[in-house]
């Protein structure tokens, strides 16, 4: 299945057309995709509630656009400067939380989460504001060859490179022992507590990769659209991202990438016909919840074992 998987991703240009999508859209499937996995490696497999992580993907989306647009036209540095202002964000916030549990956890992710927002908001001098910032993702020039990421196919690569780098690494960190120290936590932190591991510490680790794995998505997602909005930043975007994890599996390590293309294609479809397209997506979760606990990417791997 995951040879498959890939096969169908590195051929997207060839089959999206005929089947009625475009390239853009399926950059944003891969884009909204990790930002569901990176949340979903907090969520489904730390086992805390986390409503904040729009926050550092619209903070390292801002980042990318200004220093592309206000201090090195350079599309890898912006995206490196995302990248690291999105995680740091992360990390101190992450530090700040990494005690509270339960409710308390989940509604300090979206203060925290809203704080950003209402920043984003009101400094119109750096971010515009309500009008948002607009920038131009731009060609690399390794010397010896121009990749021209103004093309819609050549970025879909670029954003596919990044992905497939960030799935392994993060595969790489769940079947690692801290992986598996976080699963433990997830079914029983107080016997991980009593086996000696230090709970607090992890979750902030655990916390700060989470938000790195979101902070590339949101650089992607920033030069994909060449805009950047407060709203990348609103709590109802983390919610987004909690709800593609869960409708795809939150226990599938591709469960959120599957829930994501479900959630995006639904989202370009719809909301060409109706201005109440997420009424219809919200049917979709509550018969996810209903009937599937374990998500889609749950039921296909229960049909085929």
């Amino acid at each position: 299945m995951v040879i498959l998987l890939w096969v169908a991703l590195l051929t997207v240009p060839l089959w999206i057309a005929p089947v009625g999508g475009y390239v853009d859209l399926a950059s944003r499937v891969l884009v909204i995709g990790l930002a569901a996995m990176a949340t979903n490696l907090l969520v489904g497999h730390s086992g805390v509630m986390a409503f904040g992580h729009a926050a550092y993907f619209g903070l390292s989306a801002y980042a990318t656009g200004l220093v592309i647009t206000h201090l090195v036209p350079s599309t890898p540095v912006g995206f490196l400067a995302g990248v690291v202002v999105g995680t740091a964000g992360g990390a101190l916030v992450g530090y700040l939380l990494s005690k509270l549990r339960g409710i308390y956890f989940a509604l300090a992710t979206i203060a925290f989460g809203q704080v950003f927002y209402f920043i984003a908001f009101r400094w119109n001098a750096v971010t515009g504001g309500d009008n948002g910032l607009t920038f131009q993702r731009l060609a690399i020039d390794l010397r010896f060859a121009n990749i021209d990421l103004t093309s819609s196919v050549v970025y879909y690569y670029f954003v596919l490179a990044v992905f497939a780098v960030c799935a392994v690494l993060m595969a790489i960190l769940l079947r690692s022992p801290f992986g598996h120290t976080l699963l433990a936590m997830r079914e029983n932190e107080r016997r991980a507590k009593f086996l000696g591991i230090p709970v607090d510490r992890h979750m902030w680790i655990a916390y700060t990769v989470s938000c790195f794995f979101v902070a590339a998505a949101g650089a992607l997602y920033g030069m994909l659209n060449n805009f950047v909005s407060p709203h990348d930043l609103h709590w109802t975007q983390s919610g987004d991202f909690v709800l593609m994890a869960v409708m795809g599996g939150m226990r599938s390590f591709w469960g959120p990438l599957l829930g994501a293309a479900i959630f995006v294609i639904a989202q370009d479809s719809l909301s060409s016909i109706t201005d109440n397209w997420m009424f219809y997506i919200g049917i979709i979760f509550v018969l996810v919840v209903l009937f599937m606990p374990r998500g889609i990417a749950g039921l296909m791997q229960g049909k085929t074992s």
